[in-house]
């Protein structure tokens, strides 16, 4: 068990708000172009992406939101939004009352290859072009073992 009263050095934490504030900008500035240029939020080409990488491009809405990493009524909400414009569909899991999976539909998938396009140009120019290839492989390492 981590030590509860350890404090990070001042270093410690302007790498950790480095990191908070790279993060932020990037995704807004990924947010910002996906709803200008698509309609379409960062949190919405999210749940697009899980779905069409899910087999049968379906998934229970509890394995969505940890997907996403959203709450189950955030994803809940989100859903209902690209419901009703037609790019993902609700339905029961037969033999499971209480379950329910979400589908991605011809329109979602017609939508994300789409988005995809400002969404990956968006990715090189705010992250990619402003590192060298060693550098991001460095991160993606750094990154995997704070998932780990």
């Amino acid at each position: 068990m981590p030590d509860q009263s350890a404090r990070p050095t001042r270093e410690e934490l302007q790498a950790w708000r480095a990191f908070l504030r790279a993060h932020a900008r990037i995704t807004r500035s990924l947010e910002a172009e996906l709803v200008a240029e698509q309609r379409l939020s960062l949190g919405g080409y999210d749940v697009l992406v899980q779905l069409a990488e899910a087999p049968e491009r379906k998934l229970r809405m509890a394995e969505l939101a940890d997907a996403v990493l959203l709450s189950r009524s955030g994803v809940t909400r989100l859903v209902d939004r690209l419901e009703r414009a037609g790019m993902v569909a609700r339905e029961r899991v037969a033999g499971d009352g209480r379950g329910v999976v979400a589908t991605l539909t011809d329109q979602g998938l017609d939508v994300l290859r789409i988005a995809s396009t400002t969404h990956l140009a968006g990715v090189v120019r705010h992250f990619v072009a402003r590192l060298g290839a060693d550098q991001l492989r460095y991160l993606g390492d750094l990154c995997d073992q704070l998932v780990d």
